[in-house]
């Protein structure tokens, strides 16, 4: 079972996020979308309510550095 992913995880949500759309530029994804995109990853267990802009940010940085590293 995998372990428990909670907004705070942002490295961790980063590089599933990474591994499940290889092809999706980060900057390029709304927030909503995004939103949407983490709290359907397996193993994610915090409250979708909790989600707020700076957290969503992190996220989005820490994909988009998995992005960069995927390109070479």
């Amino acid at each position: 079972m995998p372990r428990e992913i909670m907004w705070t995880d942002s490295e961790e949500i980063g590089i599933q996020l990474q591994e499940k759309f290889p092809d999706i530029d980060p900057l390029m994804v709304r927030f909503t979308d995004l939103l949407k995109y983490v709290t359907e990853l397996e193993g994610f267990s915090d409250d979708p309510a909790k989600s707020n802009e700076s957290r969503l940010e992190a996220i989005q940085m820490a994909w988009h550095e998995e992005f960069e590293e995927a390109k070479g």
